[in-house]
């Protein structure tokens, strides 16, 4: 006896259906549940971008205090106590913001300090602290 197998030219295919749903429904509940929370931070005013070069652009002054104390303001030694006479006389030849304060690493901060006190009490606002290796 010989069997005859039948087969069908159809081939078997898988209902995809069913798993679109699924995925649909996730993406549904997915999208419903999210909950999106602003950061909280702060807001930065940046300057507007200026291409053409500041014409009222001054030098700042420089003063430099080595190791040992001693304080160097454009380019001749200064007593503490004649700091601020030396910034405001100074301030009268060049019209400057900001000043430079350079110190060594083995400067005691109490001069710094001070000599950044005597500074802005001369008139200048802007000062900076460097300190040299």
């Amino acid at each position: 006896m010989k069997r005859k197998h039948k087969f069908d030219d159809d081939e078997a295919a898988i209902d995809m259906t069913p798993m679109l749903d699924i995925v649909f429904i996730m993406l549904i509940f997915f999208i419903v549940t999210t909950s999106f929370v602003k950061e909280k931070g702060i807001e930065v005013n940046r300057p507007k971008e200026n291409n053409a070069p500041n014409k009222t652009q001054s030098k700042s002054l420089a003063i430099r205090i080595d190791d040992n104390g001693v304080i160097v303001m454009n380019g001749r030694e200064v007593d503490i106590r004649r700091v601020v006479a030396n910034v405001q006389s100074f301030l009268a030849e060049t019209n400057t913001e900001s000043a430079a304060i350079q110190a060594g690493s083995k400067t005691k901060h109490g001069l710094v300090v001070e000599v950044m006190n005597q500074v802005k009490e001369a008139g200048i606002k802007n000062v900076s602290v460097l300190v040299s290796k």
